[in-house]
């Protein structure tokens, strides 16, 4: 069977032809037609597989066109020289409140492909994700993507990525994604300009979770990216932030579907099963480390998201109260950016006050909670967060729910 002899392979390729990067690019850019193309030209998915933006595999994310989730995958590539390099891909979303999403994979990776729309130009989504690779060190390698299209303006474009990101004419390769142009080039970039992971094989196991989700049968499946060691299927595992120990059920790497593998070494990029049933033992930015050979620190974790707009969300019926905290328990460990506390309405019954980074977040974050645990939601209108300057010298409090705004005759200023 062919998944086996692609398992046998994946953990067979030396750290020194290992690549780690991330596309990065401003919404509708072309990025998850790249991918596709990457995975087209690699021979990672069978031909009768292909569907068009493979890598979005959510029905929300096809229905509205955008990538919601970042997804890894590992592609196999002979390069020119004639050697089979291991290729680990994190595709991120482009739109401003998923950039939570982008600084995580970023974490995990040497280098970034910068997709830039060729008729478009930079825009502000571009700036935002040069700022948050060049912040990590992260080689970028800048793609002009839809050359074909008849209002391209490659001149123009590769004239601003000199003047705005200092980035060498040189360096930009022409491509078209839809039509598979310089795609091989992109390729060849990837091998040539983005650096090996480094990183001891045999030290100490540390590896940084940069997203997870859960499984009813293998419990917690964490995402990480192995800085040293090597982890073995079977390993007893400890995650340093919550404590909790437990033996890997499965040990493998994204195809993109999961497959398989014995071992995973510094550099990799790859999954645990981990077989813990409580959610809030592997949170996204803990670290992995063997309870045999522990590591003496944690690695440092992400920025913590900040949330910018506040919701209630209320189940219609108050038994699905309970349905609902165990719903956001489970979607909190596949998107770490929201945020909830329970709170009571008079109206409305109990529920939960929540922290989104935006609109477009939360209504996503509303719609996955309706479609994949199957509930029935009323929102209460969104909010700010308000800074609320006391009286008489008694401080700042942040009210983030118009039930908690201090009488009048308390307020001094209102931010």
């Amino acid at each position: 069977m062919i998944v086996g002899v692609t398992a046998e392979r994946a953990g067979s390729i030396p750290q020194s032809r290992l690549r780690n990067f991330s596309i990065i690019a401003h919404i509708d850019h072309g990025k998850s037609t790249l991918a596709d193309r990457l995975l087209e030209l690699t021979h990672t998915i069978d031909a009768r597989q292909m569907t068009s933006q493979v890598l979005d595999s959510m029905d929300l994310e096809r229905e509205k066109g955008i990538t919601i989730k970042a997804r890894a995958v590992r592609l196999e590539y002979t390069a020119r020289d004639g050697l089979i390099y291991g290729l680990n891909l994190i595709d991120t979303p482009g739109h401003v409140d998923f950039s939570y999403e982008v600084s995580r994979s970023l974490q995990a990776c040497e280098g970034a492909i910068l997709v830039i729309d060729a008729s478009q130009g930079i825009e502000a989504q571009t700036l935002a994700n040069v700022h948050l690779a060049l912040r990590e060190n992260l080689t970028i390698v800048p793609v002009l993507n839809k050359i074909d299209l008849p209002s391209a303006q490659p001149e123009l474009v590769i004239e601003d990525l000199e003047r705005v990101l200092a980035i060498p004419r040189e360096e930009v390769i022409l491509a078209s994604a839809k039509e598979g142009t310089g795609v091989p080039e992109i390729l060849e970039a990837i091998v040539e300009r983005i650096p090996a992971p480094t990183g001891d094989p045999k030290a100490p196991l540390q590896g940084l979770i940069f997203d997870s989700h859960y499984d009813s049968y293998k419990g917690v499946v964490a995402y990480v990216r192995l800085e040293a060691g090597t982890l073995h299927e079977h390993d007893d595992v400890r995650l340093m932030a919550s404590g909790a120990e437990s033996e890997i059920l499965e040990l493998g790497v994204f195809r993109p579907q999961l497959v398989p593998v014995t071992q995973l070494s510094a550099g990799e990029v790859g999954y645990v099963a981990t077989g813990l049933k409580s959610v809030r033992d592997a949170q996204v930015g803990d670290t992995v480390t063997s309870v045999r050979r522990p590591a003496p620190q944690p690695l440092p974790g992400y920025q913590k998201a900040k949330s910018l707009v506040f919701a209630g969300l209320y189940p219609v019926t108050g038994e699905d109260y309970p349905l609902l905290r165990d719903a956001l328990e489970k979607l909190h460990l596949n998107d770490a950016s929201f945020t909830y506390e329970p709170e009571s309405s008079v109206a409305l019954g109990f529920g939960f006050r929540c922290g989104f980074l935006g609109l477009l977040h939360m209504e996503i974050v509303q719609e996955r909670l309706e479609r994949e645990f199957a509930l029935e939601l009323i929102a209460s209108a969104p909010s700010v967060e308000y800074r609320v300057v006391l009286t008489q010298g008694r401080g700042t409090v942040a009210v983030d729910n118009p039930a908690r705004m201090p009488s009048p005759g308390d307020i001094e200023e209102i931010h």
